[in-house]
């Protein structure tokens, strides 16, 4: 019998293997060179660029960065470096300039004498963003010559040509990102500001302007300038320079907190001719801790080896010096490093010639020397501030005893808590109306505002799959409260006890009983706030959560509108207009007016109101079919997944909105009113 012969689509040979050159495998897999190509790798093209003039000035070579935002979708980035080389590379046969933007890892950082230090380490960033740009041009200021070259989808359009004389030096990168690759192209003038404010507080002596021209409507001629900011454009400006470093940093994260002690602790060493390490940090009256790691002024968001040394020689100098100042009870247990964060800002900056990250977009330092590095500089000199400061230290072991008493609190209340819920595998919050599906990955919990909203939910709710939990009133708002108390809280209690992963030092994420959590209150102020507490909650205890993308907000309609037979809904004001006009006012349904009286008959009724409007204020008014169809019919409603962009912005606004500082809070709302749409 004759073999069957195989079918084209299943061979695997040879020709099936494809070899992705230059920089089409950056096109093909962009977020394996930028992370995403949402809004946080649209902006990390500008990191890449503004990194690569950044480790010129950390060289001593640059001491003026501008990066202006232009129309077009354009982000223009200049340095007064020393200026990319243009000269022929011996090995690529092509000038310098060329290779570092079309050739993945190619740089000066990987050797030799160009940087000591730098945080573009991986020779890929410049060539990143030309792969993913539509245009990308340089134009060098080098050795009396102005030279440029332009390109497209990371190609060249023509060789390096030189185009004018000049006295100056530098670099100017200009790029647009690609449509094809970004599908949205929006920047955040705010968030590209926030990080070019960072990185003031890190380069001492360095000049950081970042310009936003989008709204301009006439052409701007870019020819002959070099720094944007000369023109004088009235356009939102703004320019950073701090002498101070990381004590000006900590002072701005704490400018809204009460300190506990005076003096800020600041320490700056080189521990060898190419590595060093700058920390500063103080302690505030808060519950929270701030920390901000770096590493060769990268922001590692995940931390890494240098975070591990830091909080390693914090908890040991913390408790060297407690033992032996008797401010530590001898009956009283060493302090832990969890006790030792509580309501610390802090930032730590390693700079390491040789430095290693865990993946491209550099979250996480891998370097192990890191962890010796802080370790040594730091524990030293924490060690002498204590002792030089005996306030200071007295306070800092004082609000570090604090911490653990309550932990230990918290741990008990916990433990008496969670030993009788679910999690020990008995009942569950006898409020909560649970899914019949045990499969997390197809089951939602929705968190709704009071028994009635509750009713109604769990008539209208699809019983596989969706799970309620109602909450009676407002629940404690935590900003303000610590662990023990935060659960003596019923509501947080059968909150904690339904999601299933427990909390503090023993939450488990894999154990979340629901992937989708929605928070459904109605539209209304007290709605608004439930919801704002809710948000506190799980950002400062349930974060992964919120990183994980299980966080949702129901968007209920907030409008009815009955014409004859016909029933439709709208969520928002600008809906309700653009559908029926601006002239278009709430008005009582038939229901609303009730049956006809001897003053007012049916006739007279229907004539009135042939288009009938009605306004939700709550979930409650809305009867089971009508909730399903509009807030919980996956099929149709809608959602707002809750992520956070910038954690330390976010951070701030927690402290600022739920904290204990009436004045900081008051001052906001008088700012940001206008913005507020208020529901009358």
């Amino acid at each position: 019998m004759a073999e069957k012969k195989k079918d084209k689509k299943d061979a695997y040979g040879a020709e099936q293997i494809t070899v992705l050159e230059g920089l089409d495998p950056v096109r093909k897999r962009p977020g394996m060179y930028i992370g995403t190509t949402g809004p946080d790798g649209l902006h990390h093209l500008i990191t890449e660029i503004f990194d690569n003039s950044r480790d010129e000035a950390m060289g001593g070579f640059a001491n003026d960065i501008e990066v202006a935002l232009l129309p077009g979708n354009r982000i223009r980035v200049v340095d007064n470096g020393r200026g990319i080389p243009v000269d022929i590379h011996k090995q690529t046969k092509v000038s310098a300039l060329e290779t570092i933007m079309t050739v993945l890892h190619a740089g000066g950082k990987f050797g030799g004498e160009g940087y000591k230090v730098s945080g573009g380490l991986h020779g890929v960033g410049a060539s990143v963003v030309n792969a993913l740009s539509i245009f990308c041009e340089v134009v060098v200021h080098k050795d009396g010559g102005i030279y440029i070259q332009q390109y497209s989808q990371g190609k060249k359009k023509a060789n390096v040509k030189k185009i004018g004389n000049t006295k100056l030096h530098g670099t100017i990168v200009t790029f647009e990102p690609d449509i094809e690759i970004f599908k949205e192209i929006s920047f955040d003038f705010e968030r590209v500001f926030g990080h070019l404010r960072q990185q003031a507080y890190l380069v001492k002596g360095l000049r950081i302007s970042v310009i936003d021209t989008r709204e301009i409507k006439e052409k701007i001629d870019l020819a002959d300038i070099f720094y944007l900011r000369d023109l004088e454009l009235e356009v939102p400006s703004q320019s950073f320079y701090f002498e101070g470093g990381l004590m000006s940093l900590v002072k701005f994260q704490n400018q809204l907190q009460k300190p506990i002690h005076k003096n800020i602790f600041y320490v700056e060493k080189k521990t060898n001719e190419y590595e060093s390490a700058e920390i500063a940090l103080q302690y505030i009256d808060d519950i929270s801790s701030r920390i901000l790691p770096f590493a060769n002024n990268i922001y590692t968001s995940e931390g890494g080896t240098h975070l591990t040394g830091f909080k390693t020689a914090l908890t040991r100098t913390l408790n060297a010096y407690g033992r032996k100042n008797n401010l530590i009870k001898e009956s009283e247990d060493n302090f832990t490093g969890e006790d030792v964060l509580e309501g610390l800002t802090a930032v730590i900056s390693v700079k390491i010639r040789d430095i290693q990250f865990e993946g491209q977009t550099k979250a996480k330092l891998g370097t192990v020397e890191a962890r010796g590095i802080i370790e040594e500089v730091f524990g030293d000199a924490f060690g002498a501030f204590l002792e030089e400061n005996p306030d200071d230290a007295r306070a800092i072991i004082g609000k570090v005893v604090l911490a653990l008493k309550a932990r230990k609190a918290a741990k008990a209340a916990k433990d008496s808590i969670l030993r009788k819920g679910a999690l020990e595998g008995m009942t569950l919050p006898g409020k909560l109306a649970d899914c019949q599906s045990k499969d997390a990955s197809e089951s939602e919990i929705f968190i709704v505002e009071g028994d009635s909203a509750g009713g109604t939910a769990k008539t209208g709710r699809d019983r596989k799959t969706q799970a309620i939990l109602p909450l009676r009133g407002k629940i404690l708002n935590i900003e303000r409260a610590r662990l023990d108390r935060m659960l003596g809280s019923e509501q947080i209690k059968n909150l904690v006890v339904a999601l299933g992963t427990a909390i503090g030092d023993t939450f488990d994420i894999t154990k979340l009983r629901y992937h989708k959590v929605i928070i459904a209150t109605d539209a209304d102020v007290d709605g608004a706030h439930i919801r704002t507490l809710l948000l506190t909650l799980l950002y400062r205890y349930f974060k992964p959560l919120i990183d994980g993308g299980f966080i949702y907000i129901a968007q209920p309609p907030l409008y009815k509108v009955k014409k004859g037979k016909e029933i439709a809904y709208y969520y928002t004001d600008e809906e309700k207009i653009k559908a029926l006009g601006k002239d278009a006012d709430v008005t009582p349904t038939l229901e609303e007016v009730g049956e006809p009286t001897e003053s007012v008959g049916f006739e007279e009724v229907e004539k009135t109101h042939k288009v009938h409007i009605q306004r939700y204020k709550g979930l409650g008014e809305m009867n089971a079919e009508e909730l399903w169809e509009t807030t919980m019919d996956p099929e149709r409603r809608i959602l707002k997944q809750v992520n956070i962009e910038d954690a330390q912005e976010a951070d701030k606004v927690f402290d600022m909105l739920m904290g204990t500082d009436v004045p900081a809070r008051k001052s906001f709302i008088q700012s940001n009113a206008k913005k507020a749409t208020i529901d009358i």
